[in-house]
């Protein structure tokens, strides 16, 4: 009779989601006396892992992460050559590098990065027509984020305030100046909207 195996009688696995035949060849692979054969069943190991798990990123990082990885399953107690730094169990502890996140703290944060440049490059032009161009249209931005994120509508008095306040008082926008109305803005998200959903309709029916 053949003598079944449990794998609660196994060790755990270090990797489950590579399954146990991946660690067994890693087993063979600590096994292996002669190096270039180590080297060679190392990459072969890597080439599986790759096909089993799908990977994200770009090659260099894909091929850290698998070599990474395999040095893992074996407890680092590994001798064979791996592209770029050997993996070892420090680096593993190691803390990923901080991101750097922007460091503005502001209440009108919801008008967003883009239209906080536009307002930095505005500051930049000298004073005419096209200056005033991009100040209305900066200020036609900001009133659409503004119903994006806030519901009914909002006084054009509002909008020239926050972009003065914005800009640091560099940038005014003249009381006679029209900007895009609310229902204009409005409708246009109810558009949007409504061809969405008919859009995500379709696609459940099919």
């Amino acid at each position: 009779m053949v003598e079944m195996t449990y794998n609660s009688t196994r060790s755990d696995l270090v990797i489950p989601e590579y399954g146990r035949t991946i660690q067994d060849m890693v087993e063979h692979l600590k096994s292996l006396a002669d190096k270039d054969e180590r080297n060679k069943c190392a990459t072969a190991i890597v080439s599986v892992m790759r096909s089993v798990v799908p990977q994200e990123g770009d090659k260099e990082e894909v091929e850290k992460k698998l070599w990474g990885q395999l040095f893992l399953m074996a407890d680092y107690d590994l001798d064979v050559d791996c592209p770029g730094e050997k993996p070892t169990r420090e680096s593993r502890s190691e803390a990923p590098a901080r991101l750097n996140y922007p460091n503005a703290q502001s209440r009108l944060g919801h008008y967003g990065q883009m239209t906080r440049d536009l307002i930095e490059k505005a500051k930049a032009y000298e004073e005419g027509e096209e200056k005033a161009a991009l100040v209305l249209t900066i200020a036609n931005l900001m009133k659409r984020h503004y119903l994006t994120w806030n519901r009914g509508t909002v006084e054009n008095s509002l909008i020239r305030e926050q972009l003065k306040e914005m800009s640091g008082g560099v940038l005014t926008l003249a009381e006679d100046v029209e900007l895009v109305s609310s229902a204009e803005v409005l409708k246009s998200k109810r558009k949007t909207s409504d061809a969405m959903d008919r859009w995500r309709g379709k696609k459940k029916r099919r």
